[in-house]
């Protein structure tokens, strides 16, 4: 399995990185192949200083060897080994009219002292954070989700929308980081779901992304924009950068299996602020989109 899916994320990145580079037009990705000491390792690609995409990253990394202290304790199992491997990429457009993008698809092993597989799950998902709301492209993004859901399970796609509401939520804030998505995590083997029905699962999501993504980007990215409407995006660019370092698991995996540091930060805007008390005017596009982050809703109606 462990080779099954990391072919497969090989491959996704290959085709993501294509449909993001023919929606910019101008920006190709740069590729670093990186080690890990203590094993594995990875391939970095990210992208800058586009027409459209201003920073992003697609990445991917299969990494193993003995699992560390903190994470002996967060999973609450003694020394084990461990593999590993997943993609996870963030895109951060230029226009705040265009939102900004997250994904991530991961699969984890653990082995007992003979090599024998004693554990292992499927996690992922995906979200989009607007800076400006246009209704049209939440009910897009997450239609496209369910779509993907419902060929597996209809109760798929409200648990885990309701998952992504609850996991990328900035509770210092009392907001959400964005209208959500996707979350889904330790999808392990039961009587109804084999590894290999988790497998056609998870992909079944990843190869969802594009469609997910690449049509509001369309929709959004030659929309004029003011000075002003660009201060609120790196605004609110800087509750993105709080989630990820304060509260994101796969950051703190990172920095805890000594992950590479540059591949692991590059989710980060490379514009932001941090505005002391700052509030927007009422009854304003930028008030409307934070009730919503307030109080998330369900986008799709039956």
């Amino acid at each position: 399995m462990k080779d099954k899916f990391y072919q497969y994320i090989q491959n996704l990145q290959d085709q993501i990185c294509l449909g993001l580079e023919a929606v910019d037009g101008v920006a190709k990705f740069r590729e670093d192949l990186w080690e890990r000491p203590e094993g594995g390792g990875g391939r970095t690609r990210v992208i800058e200083n586009g027409k459209v995409f201003e920073k992003g990253g697609v990445n991917i990394s299969a990494v193993h060897g003995k699992l560390p202290e903190t994470m002996q304790k967060m999973f609450n199992v003694g020394e084990a080994d461990f593999f590993a491997c997943g993609l996870s990429l963030v895109i951060h457009p230029k226009s705040p009219m265009v939102p900004t993008v997250h994904a991530n698809w991961r699969y984890f092993e653990m082995y007992d002292d003979n090599g024998n597989v004693i554990n292992s799950w499927f996690g992922g998902g995906q979200d989009l954070t607007p800076y400006y709301l246009f209704e049209e492209d939440a009910k897009h993004f997450h239609q496209t989700c369910k779509t993907a859901c419902d060929k597996h399970n209809p109760d798929f796609y409200p648990k885990y929308k309701k998952q992504c509401d609850q996991y990328f939520w900035n509770a210092h804030r009392n907001e959400a980081r964005g209208i959500g998505g996707l979350f889904f995590d330790y999808c392990k083997e039961t009587d109804t779901m084999k590894m290999e029905d988790w497998y056609n699962f998870v992909t079944e999501v990843g190869n969802s992304f594009l469609e997910a993504y690449i049509p509001i980007v369309e929709r959004r990215k030659d929309l004029e924009y003011t000075e002003a409407q660009r201060t609120w995006q790196e605004i609110r660019r800087g509750r993105y950068v709080e989630f990820n370092l304060v509260h994101d698991k796969g950051t703190l995996f990172g920095l805890k299996t000594n992950g590479r540091i540059e591949s692991i930060l590059m989710s980060l805007p490379p514009h932001v602020q941090w505005v002391y008390d700052h509030h927007p005017e009422d009854r304003s596009e930028e008030q409307k989109l934070i009730k919503i982050l307030q109080q998330p809703i369900n986008w799709i109606v039956d």
